[in-house]
């Protein structure tokens, strides 16, 4: 059966967040501590290179979650182009005049950042190793967010990987994280995107925001799901008398295939507007519907375009 074009949004000018998760062939949990370390290491090298802001990040024991945003490339100069080429390939390696376009798409392109962070990871892992072979499963995943109340959601979902799986009991506990990596090195290079998708908050200054965000994803991780560790309400109490000062708590209640299982989430508009988009990706000749998701008040998705 042939693969179903990936849905990447190309309209000149338009910013667009994609959460991406991949998984190992590999049976069990073949990433280590080294492992991990350097996955971030390539992760956030490339993405020096690359038109793209890492809202957030998780490494885990056979899978990686990432949570971007993907500039056009329609505003890069030149020079900008050439800045990149040169971070990618070294000041001493000539570039070629001839094929500027073809880098300022490729700067621009989602599946080709994706590939070069799996790619250079593969050789890492299979060197450290003495391996050869595929180290990925299926091609990665790849589900369009809507910016604000959407994607927190998902970048909640993301931070509350490690806690979920009863690995730690706080999520910053985890250094191979987003929220872990701004607590522990506070956000080292400027790695990571400082706004953690608060605007909505009416949050402006990078402190605040890491306040408010970290009282949002405690309160999301207090709430009970079955099968799954869950920050307790001891570790809950403690964190708010240290200081968390929101008057309205925004539980989350979701499921969270769908963060990793729709091809488009966000707001009932926004999803028909992108489904509009890619209606000739579908085979199915009845038009979809966006389907709510439960327990998110405003919150709908498309499902994958592998289902009917």
């Amino acid at each position: 059966m042939p693969r179903v074009p990936r849905m990447v949004v190309t309209d000149s000018g338009q910013k667009t967040a994609y959460h991406v998760i991949s998984r190992t062939a590999l049976d069990g949990l073949p990433f280590g501590k080294v492992e991990k370390d350097e996955l971030v290491r390539i992760i956030r090298n490339f993405s020096d290179v690359y038109c793209v802001d890492v809202m957030g990040f998780a490494i885990m024991g056979n899978h990686f979650h990432l949570l971007v945003v993907m500039s056009p490339g329609d505003g890069m100069s030149n020079d900008e182009v050439r800045r990149r080429f040169h971070l990618l390939y070294g000041e001493e390696t000539e570039f070629p005049d001839g094929r500027l376009g073809d880098y300022r798409d490729r700067f621009c392109s989602l599946s080709a950042y994706v590939k070069d962070i799996k790619q250079r990871f593969s050789c890492f892992y299979n060197k450290r190793k003495k391996r050869k072979g595929t180290l990925w499963g299926e091609r990665f995943k790849s589900v369009i967010v809507e910016e604000g109340n959407t994607l927190i959601h998902c970048l909640a979902y993301i931070d509350l990987n490690a806690v979920r799986a009863g690995i730690v009991k706080r999520p910053e506990d985890y250094r191979w994280c987003s929220i872990g990596y701004h607590i522990q090195t506070g956000n080292k290079g400027g790695f990571l995107s400082s706004d953690l998708g608060t605007p909505d908050f009416g949050v402006d200054d990078a402190a605040t925001q890491l306040r408010v965000y970290r009282e949002y994803l405690y309160h999301a991780g207090a709430i009970e799901k079955r099968c799954k560790a869950r920050i307790s309400k001891r570790v809950l109490d403690e964190e708010t008398v240290r200081g968390f000062e929101m008057n309205r708590v925004r539980r989350l209640r979701y499921r969270s295939r769908y963060f990793t299982d729709s091809g488009i989430i966000g707001s009932r508009a926004f999803v028909e507007a992108r489904y509009e988009m890619f209606k000739g990706h579908f085979q199915a000749t009845r038009e979809k519907i966006p389907q709510r998701v439960m327990g998110i008040e405003g919150m709908y998705s498309l499902k994958r375009l592998t289902e009917g």
